[in-house]
């Protein structure tokens, strides 16, 4: 038998602009734990540590994006990766990728995280 799993809402889909990424703290804890990244209408999520050294990813609240806004950047080493897939292109951490965040899109354009409670 599988374990039920629960959403948690995000945001709506509307709530993110063209090339913007936001990070997000479903725990409450203080800590964004995943961030999601809208480009080209469609988005790509992930847990926000890089592969490198297990350290978040924005020097700021929500700058996960370089100045070019085509690649999530590390703060910590510049390490860069690719947006659709969270490979590394570039940096310490060469061929390691970003871990996916388990987020849905609804009909009505909400996002949710999705984990097995």
């Amino acid at each position: 038998m599988s374990e039920p799993e629960t959403l948690i809402h995000l945001c709506k889909l509307s709530d993110l602009e063209e090339s913007e990424a936001r990070g997000f703290d479903p725990h409450n804890d203080g800590y964004n734990t995943l961030f999601i990244v809208r480009q080209q209408n469609s988005i790509s999520a992930y847990i926000d540590r890089c592969p490198h050294q297990g350290i978040t990813l924005p020097w700021r609240k929500h700058a996960y994006l370089n100045g070019k806004q085509n690649r999530i950047v590390c703060s910590g080493h510049g390490a860069e990766f690719d947006i659709a897939t969270g490979e590394c292109l570039s940096g310490p951490c060469l061929g390691q990728s970003l871990e996916k965040a388990p987020v849905i899109l609804e009909d009505d354009g909400s996002l949710y995280l999705q984990y097995p409670s």
